[in-house]
């Protein structure tokens, strides 16, 4: 939708979780509507294809912005996950890096500790970063770049969109790849995610 996409989320139980975008005025207004008034303005934006739908937890609003720490590492201490970077959520690639994260510093000081090192020590923490900083980087901006691809009404814009996903759909090879990537299945995974041990 123009003022942002709208990212239904699946959850267990037959539930979902919403991330609405919206502009940030709007998005006040629509969040302060009674629960009756509320569903009758997303019903229209979420679609028939789940069926009634109502709501089932409580509604909150939050700025969404892209944030990368300058650093992962300090002496002593590494950031992961959304200490460390925060991304749109519409892909919903927060949890997926931080996982990521999680299995690279856990890699790095397993393999340090292993080796005698000092698993505090900055030398080591900067493997940690030096792995993680690219990848969570180049997320980061594609994410941003799709939202701010979607967040528009422009006609050629529009188009482009349409033709891109359409070539994505028709073949196979190219949405698995997509697929893989979006799922953290692509690059220099930590061993973790790929059910090996360190």
């Amino acid at each position: 939708m123009p003022p942002g996409p709208l990212a239904i989320l699946p959850l267990p139980g037959n539930r979902c979780s919403i991330v609405w975008s919206e502009e940030t005025q709007e998005a006040a207004r629509i969040n302060a509507l009674p629960d009756t008034d509320y569903l009758a303005y997303l019903r229209p934006r979420f679609g028939s294809f789940l069926g009634e739908i109502k709501l089932a937890g409580a509604r909150f609003t939050y700025p969404l912005n892209l944030t990368l720490a300058d650093h992962f590492i300090a002496p002593r201490l590494a950031l992961i996950g959304d200490a460390a970077h925060g991304v749109h959520p519409i892909a919903g690639q927060g949890l997926n890096l931080g996982l990521r994260d999680v299995g690279a510093l856990a890699e790095v000081l397993i393999e340090a500790k292993r080796r005698g090192e000092d698993i505090g020590a900055v030398d080591v923490l900067e493997r940690y970063q030096a792995w993680r900083r690219f990848d969570t980087t180049t997320l980061a901006m594609v994410t941003d770049g799709f939202n701010r691809l979607f967040s528009n009404d422009n006609s050629i814009l529009r188009l482009g969109r349409g033709i891109g996903l359409g070539i994505i759909n028709a073949i196979p090879a190219l949405r698995q790849r997509f697929i893989r990537e979006a799922a953290g299945l692509t690059g220099d995974v930590p061993k973790l995610l790929q059910g090996r041990q360190i």
